[in-house]
């Protein structure tokens, strides 16, 4: 009887130890799976750039400053390594796009532009889904990490190397949404354009 009785401690250990190490795995698949989505949202983002640059550029050829300034965040998007930093990478992009908008501002011919409109709307779909894409993510984050840091994921974390994932975070310019206004000049007061903010 003692033998049975050990045996089965045994054997409830074995299936725990597996069940454990099948949920941890599974959460760290929804992880990556959750991150693919914001990277998927992030290269859609940048695959537009080029365009609206184009576009931007045909009515404001002496903005040299603010294209530099987008193409080098771009860039840099393309090169981030991880959640961390590529939420600073589009943290700087978001700002670069803020005063390309900017500029396109003082361009009413610009702005009446079915391109720069399309791009302006493609753009905006993108951001919302790579917002919701975080959230997501996030919480993926959120339940990975907790269960690699408590009983008994904390054991199998540390003998099989499960390490934590970084949360994709903005910083407080990223969170604050840049207010850019479209309307027709004779909507405004007077009808002038005002001067450039960026």
């Amino acid at each position: 009887m003692l033998t049975i009785g050990v045996f089965a401690v045994v054997v409830l250990v074995v299936l725990f130890a597996i069940v454990t190490y099948n949920t941890l795995v599974r959460a760290r698949i929804r992880v990556r799976e959750a991150w693919s989505g914001i990277d998927v949202q992030l290269r859609r983002r940048a695959s537009l750039l080029p365009n609206l640059m184009k576009t931007v550029q045909a009515y404001a050829t002496h903005e040299r400053g603010t294209f530099e300034a987008v193409t080098e965040a771009r860039a840099a998007l393309q090169r981030a390594g991880g959640a961390a930093d590529s939420a600073r990478a589009n943290d700087v992009l978001s700002q670069a796009l803020g005063r390309l908008f900017a500029v396109a501002e003082n361009y009413p011919e610009l702005r009446a532009s079915e391109n720069f409109r399309s791009l302006q709307a493609d753009l905006s779909d993108v951001e919302e889904k790579i917002a919701y894409a975080r959230q997501f993510y996030n919480r993926n984050v959120l339940d990975y990490n907790a269960r690699i840091e408590v009983f008994p994921g904390v054991a199998f974390s540390r003998v099989f190397a499960f390490e934590a994932f970084e949360f994709f975070e903005t910083d407080e310019s990223g969170r604050a949404e840049v207010e850019v206004t479209f309307e027709q000049p004779s909507a405004r007061a007077g009808g002038t354009v005002p001067p450039p903010s960026a």
